[in-house]
């Protein structure tokens, strides 16, 4: 490839956090919340270590299902919100389990956390993190979620918890 470089730590391609590229490769699917927030999902495990770790900024939210593998979400936080808005923390939930194990399973538990608060053990496999300090809330997949454009789904209550420490996947 023309003008690319290769080896660890120098330019490959083009990054940019809110279309879900990291070095010119796209490592989540882009949703916009029901509040106009850009809510990226990860597509692979090697995808969410990069979504997370390194496209996701430390004000950012991340969301995860609380037992089994799936897809970490990141809404973006410009803005620095204290809060997620309660449609997005909706509709990023369902993302989440959407995008899981869990996604047959009716309503399922899942975490929600700031990014700063979520950091990668050493020598964990691809996906695997630690959570600091999170919050569980329940949600329902979405149906037929479209990329890009807000959905809902069949997503209608959100009951939630606070939890410090824990592990995601």
């Amino acid at each position: 490839m023309p003008g690319a470089k290769g080896g660890r730590g120098e330019a490959v391609g083009r990054t940019d956090a809110d279309a879900g590229l990291y070095r010119g490769r796209a490592v989540a699917r882009v949703f916009r919340s029901p509040d106009g927030l850009t809510v990226l999902v990860g597509r692979s495990a090697r995808d969410n270590d990069e979504l997370t770790l390194r496209l996701a900024s430390p004000r950012d939210f991340w969301l995860h299902v609380a037992s089994g593998a799936g897809s970490h979400v990141v809404v973006r936080n410009p803005e620095g919100l204290d809060r997620l808005p309660r449609e997005t923390a909706r509709f990023a939930a369902g993302l989440a389990v959407t995008y899981s194990q869990a996604r047959g399973g009716g309503r399922t538990a899942v975490h929600l956390a700031r990014r700063v608060d979520v950091s990668k053990p050493r020598g964990a496999p691809a996906g695997q993190v630690s959570l600091r300090r999170f919050t569980t809330i329940r949600a329902a997949p979405l149906s037929r979620p479209e990329p890009g454009s807000p959905q809902r789904g069949r997503q209608r209550s959100m009951e939630g918890g606070s939890r410090r420490g824990g592990r995601g996947r």
